[in-house]
């Protein structure tokens, strides 16, 4: 298959989450845009730093690529990207244009800063499956871990991602990145994890290249148990498909997936 440069999708991507991970940058940058500077973000420091919406990209532009795809097998059509997906103002419209054109799930992936905002969450109710980011116990841990940018609080983020787990109708996902810096932290994450009650909870740490290094399996593997009787999966338990992408390996490299 003649692998292409596309500008606002990338893969797919082996994802040990979602299977065969189609992604969609609602961003499409080379620029890292972002309400969070995570330490281990395999992207890289923040460049642009914000919690302001706007549209970075038009909807039609995204949807040409994706009408052009050629026959492929996908489980997931994923906005991720070159930073956080809510910040793009037209996300719904991406979505429901994505559902429109094509069979397959959709999923975002966020950190949940922008969540307190109702049209964030009106937005992302129209996703099959929404992973949001909880890495912290305490707003220490939140500005250690993720360094977000003025007048995001755990507090807020852990209502907003309960005010949306009570009107969402589809699968709700917590990631949680374990890293040197939180995992003693560990049973008091498992606590707010259980406050929330996701359908799924999601053990990870870095296997990619990034900043910081990766627990060991016998970590995650302890962690775990915190979180039951939670349905939690480890990054270290799941196996990824074997997928053959169509983007070129410079626009993967671009948006930091190998």
């Amino acid at each position: 298959m003649t692998k292409r440069k596309y500008k606002y999708i990338y893969g797919p991507v082996p994802s040990w989450r979602l299977g065969s991970s189609l992604g969609v940058d609602p961003i499409q940058g080379r620029e890292k845009v972002c309400s969070f500077d995570c330490l281990y973000c395999q992207l890289g420091r923040t460049e642009i730093f914000t919690a302001r919406r706007k549209k970075f990209v038009a909807t039609s532009e995204v949807m040409k690529e994706i009408n052009s795809l050629p026959p492929v097998k996908i489980d997931y059509i994923t906005f991720s990207g070159m930073g956080e997906p809510t910040l793009a103002k037209n996300l719904g419209e991406m979505i429901r244009a994505v559902k429109r054109a094509r069979k397959e799930k959709v999923a975002v992936l966020t950190n949940a800063s922008l969540m307190y905002r109702k049209d964030v969450r009106r937005d992302l109710l129209k996703a099959d499956l929404v992973a949001v980011k909880m890495d912290a116990s305490s707003e220490k841990l939140l500005r250690k871990v993720n360094k977000p940018t003025g007048g995001i609080t755990l507090g807020r983020i852990v209502r907003s991602i309960k005010d949306f787990k009570a009107a969402y109708k589809g699968k709700l996902a917590l990631q949680i990145m374990f890293v040197k810096e939180n995992e003693k932290y560990a049973k008091e994450i498992a606590g707010i994890a259980k406050e929330i009650g996701p359908d799924e909870v999601q053990i990870n740490t870095p296997l990619r290249p990034c900043a910081v290094k990766p627990l060991t399996r016998n970590k995650i593997s302890r962690i775990k148990k915190y979180f039951q009787p939670l349905n939690a999966v480890s990054v270290y338990e799941s196996r990824r498909k074997k997928v053959r992408p169509i983007s070129t390996e410079e626009t993967l490299k671009r948006r930091g997936k190998i």
